[in-house]
């Protein structure tokens, strides 16, 4: 098991930024693939960011290239998304999640998952 906790989260202006920590504790963090993820209302969830076990592999959907940036500290058992430059359309609950293996695009495959914390950005 791994349980894992999403912090950071808030309102803020657009343009503004955000830092979003994920703390996992329970099995060897270091072993997971980790993703985050979100979803705004009435829409599906949607695969934002992951990273790999060492964190130097790292994946980003394309409407936040240049914007986000996912990183790990395998000896805190952190995960982080730092956000700039947000948008009204950034506007989601945001999760942590965790897998096995590599990082994957699809939330199905994801075992382990976060509370959510809410993002709102005002325009």
């Amino acid at each position: 098991q791994v349980q894992l906790v999403e912090s950071g989260g808030g309102l803020v202006q657009a343009g503004g930024s955000l830092r979003l920590s994920c703390a996992a504790s329970g099995r060897t963090f270091a072993n997971y693939a980790m993703a985050w993820f979100r979803q705004a209302p009435g829409k599906e969830r949607e695969f934002i960011a992951g990273a790999n076990w060492g964190g130097l592999s790292t994946y980003y959907t394309d409407s936040v290239k240049g914007r986000f940036t996912i990183s790990r500290d395998n000896a805190k058992n952190t995960v982080l998304l730092q956000m700039n430059s947000l948008k009204a359309e950034d506007t989601a609950v945001y999760y942590c999640a965790a897998k096995g293996g590599v990082v994957a695009g699809l939330s199905s495959e994801y075992a382990y998952w976060g509370q959510g914390t809410q993002v709102t950005v005002s325009s």
